[in-house]
């Protein structure tokens, strides 16, 4: 079973890019091959630590870990190390050297136009939504359904996206020959550059409308404002983005998308630190002395926390599987109780009487050399 990318590298989940790298070449340093020849268990770290590197440093393999563990990047990512298998998804040889060296060259072109190639990348599509949503804790303890309102521009039902009154309202772009895109073609050297841009004159549609809907105004969008239902499921955290295909403004080339970014709201009892729940109990000092038992609310009920007689300040008690539970584990997180003894402010003048009398009984247990007698003597 593999082992947590966050755990191989020795970094917390809110780690940032720097973190990161720091922390893989430290590690990367210690099981290298190469300094740890003839040495297996070296050699199958260093790969543990590269697929982790790889996943975490990619934004977007890292956002599909955090919300669907392994599985979410199984999809993507190999085994290790570089895979043909990993480019098999892209349509030609332009996106293997685009993916390899980020698509430029030293001047900031085109790698595959130095030799004089070119793709077809279509219109547009429409730009990418966000919308922010709030939930409780206790509702990322169950998951939660929301519905965010959304302005955004679909297609023109009159027309269906086309901008015409009708067919016969449209032609083909002559500045692009129903292409959407132009080329414009430099030399320098022995470098063939070619540039494809977004034609000027008909915005990437290939055509041209002659004949304008009155309801877009030859457009092809209208605006509109949707209610679209989002759910949450259970374990999420506060930055998580959620990806709704589709759902975004209308373009040229589709539809963007709408990301969901969720927010947690503070509880006013419970801390949370990753999965685990943590939470100060009061008690009062005969509590603590004699020992109790005492139920405290969860977030899905409620439980018993045992105290035993003689608790000190500060002691922590673990309930197991009474934390939140996790996107990427089967497993739960715990519930850490902190005792917090209360000692009365004001006493009654009975109340201090038994007490002295109690302070009296307690002479003989306490130990001949007092504390400060103690820090006297080291000092």
């Amino acid at each position: 079973m593999k082992r947590d990318y966050y755990e191989v590298l020795g970094i917390q989940k809110n780690a940032t890019s720097d973190e990161i790298k720091k922390a893989y070449r430290k590690l990367a340093r210690k099981y290298h091959p190469d300094v740890n020849p003839d040495k297996q268990e070296a050699e199958e770290k260093f790969k543990e630590l590269s697929e982790a590197y790889e996943v975490l440093m990619d934004p977007q393999k890292r956002q599909r870990y955090d919300q669907f563990g392994h599985e979410g990047v199984r999809n993507s990512f190999g085994s290790g190390g570089f895979q043909w298998s990993d480019f098999s998804h892209f349509s030609d040889i332009e996106d293997i050297l685009s993916n390899l060296f980020g698509g430029r060259d030293f001047f900031g072109e085109s790698i595959f136009d130095m030799f004089g190639g070119r793709r077809s990348r279509g219109p547009a599509r429409g730009a990418d939504l966000r919308a922010d949503v709030e939930i409780s804790l206790k509702e990322v303890a169950t998951g939660a359904e929301r519905e965010v309102t959304v302005n955004r521009r679909e297609k023109c039902p009159a027309c269906d996206g086309t901008g015409a009154k009708s067919p016969e309202g449209i032609r083909t772009c002559s500045a692009c020959n129903g292409k959407g895109q132009v080329q414009h073609v430099s030399q320098r050297g022995f470098l063939r550059t070619v540039n494809i841009t977004t034609c000027n004159q008909c915005g990437g549609r290939g055509k041209i409308v002659e004949d304008p809907c009155e309801t877009c105004k030859g457009t092809g969008v209208v605006p509109k404002k949707r209610k679209i239902t989002v759910k949450i499921p259970p374990g999420v955290e506060s930055g998580i983005r959620f990806r709704m295909t589709g759902e975004g403004e209308m373009g040229p080339g589709g539809p963007g998308d709408l990301y969901v970014v969720i927010h947690v709201k503070p509880h006013e009892f419970f801390e949370r630190r990753r999965n685990d729940l943590y939470c100060e109990i009061p008690i009062s000092f005969t509590q603590a002395t004699l020992g109790t038992k005492i139920t405290i609310p969860t977030l899905s009920s409620s439980a018993e926390v045992v105290i035993p007689a003689g608790t000190q300040p500060e002691a922590v008690f673990r309930l197991r599987g009474q934390g939140l539970p996790s996107m990427n584990y089967s497993r739960p997180g715990d519930l850490y109780c902190r005792v917090k003894v209360k000692v009365p402010k004001k006493l009654s003048v009975d109340q201090k009487k038994a007490i002295e009398e109690l302070a009296e009984l307690f002479e003989d247990d306490i130990e001949e050399l007092s504390f400060m007698d103690r820090l006297k003597s080291k000092i």
